[in-house]
């Protein structure tokens, strides 16, 4: 029966991606997207339209993780498709929770895929479509996945916020992370609360960033310390590793405001810390931005010491990032991240000059 074999194929690509998220490499997830493309040859729309759109949206999941983990963004494109195609058949009026999961993914799709793309038009394309699931994923009714688009709202009006220095919008993101907390509470849902404290941290870091004082930058080293208390190494070694260079630059801020070394070190531990366990192989991406944030707390450590030690380590971050930067960030960063690595040398020679 080939809808029976259509179902199979479908459940195959359940349990491989669910496999793939658990593990590092790539391989069970693109087995996953096969078994969805091969379930869609009989599982058409004009056949059974809710079980291709169902289909659809797993397959956008699979996609949607194969693109967390590689540069580019074709995958993360492929994803933001697969989604729209079942919004075709999953109507609001039609399957409202349905509905709305999709919304979410597909606004976690685009979330990411604005992070990789200059232009702030995918990021307000996420904002709009978390906010639609809320008209149906509402507190009373869900309220664990009503945290969970919270959250998820948080991320996008954080990266829309930072692309355009928007404190608004950052402020708008504070808001929807501590919602969320409302409800993925430590004792209810320890790691997705983990979770929320990580991101919490990273939004006020930023509004911190914008403000004077240091209140906001305190409350941020609060939350990413909380969060590690659930968020330990040998639990979840990669959130374990975020949370650290999260923290890492809220420390980096704080020292920046602050004279003497004390918080630029912590940050250069923290930093080193998430190195462990973001290593090029397992997760490149968020490697060099890793090694881009040391570079930046190494180049003002060395600004305040003499010597060109901090300097010359600086440099070698810099370089790092850029192996993997050059060809997935926008050019304009990549070109930040030159301009501080020339800054660096330039320092550094001139040091060697007054010797």
């Amino acid at each position: 029966m080939p809808l029976d074999w259509a179902a199979t194929q479908n459940n195959l690509g359940l349990a491989l991606s669910t496999l793939g998220e658990r593990e590092s490499g790539t391989a069970r997830l693109e087995e996953a997207v096969a078994a969805y493309r091969a379930a869609l040859q009989e599982r058409s729309r004009e056949r059974v339209p809710l079980a291709w759109a169902m289909t659809q949206n797993n397959l956008g999941v699979a996609l949607w993780r194969l693109g967390e983990r590689e540069s580019g963004i074709a995958r993360l494109d492929e994803a933001v498709a697969a989604y729209r195609a079942a919004l075709e058949e999953r109507s609001r009026d039609r399957v409202p929770l349905d509905w709305a999961m999709t919304q979410t993914n597909l606004g976690n799709a685009l979330w990411r895929l604005g992070q990789r793309e200059s232009g702030a038009a995918p990021l307000e394309e996420a904002i709009a479509a978390h906010c639609a699931a809320l008209g149906e994923y509402t507190r009373d009714r869900i309220p664990l996945q009503w945290g969970m688009i919270q959250n998820n709202l948080g991320n996008a009006l954080l990266a829309l916020g930072e692309r355009e220095s928007d404190t608004a919008r950052l402020e708008e993101a504070v808001r929807a992370y501590r919602a969320a907390l409302q409800e993925w509470t430590r004792e209810r849902v320890p790691l997705d609360w983990a979770m929320t404290q990580n991101n919490l941290g990273d939004a006020l870091r930023s509004l911190g960033e914008h403000e004077s004082g240091t209140a906001r930058l305190e409350e941020a080293v609060a939350a990413c310390r909380a969060a590690l208390q659930e968020r330990s190494r040998d639990r979840v070694p990669l959130d374990w590793a975020m949370t650290q260079s999260n923290l890492g630059n809220a420390l980096r801020a704080l020292g920046e405001r602050e004279g003497g070394t004390a918080r630029l070190e912590e940050a250069v531990t923290a930093f080193r810390a998430a190195l462990q366990e973001l290593t090029g192989e397992r997760a490149p991406l968020d490697w060099a931005e890793t090694q881009n944030n040391l570079g930046n707390t190494l180049l003002r450590l060395g600004e305040r010491e003499s010597g060109s030690a901090r300097l010359e380590e600086a440099a070698a971050a810099f370089d790092a990032c850029l192996t993997v930067t050059e060809t997935a960030w926008p050019e304009e960063r990549v070109q930040q991240v030159r301009s501080h690595r020339h800054e660096t040398w330039v320092e550094i020679t001139r040091r060697g000059a007054t010797k």
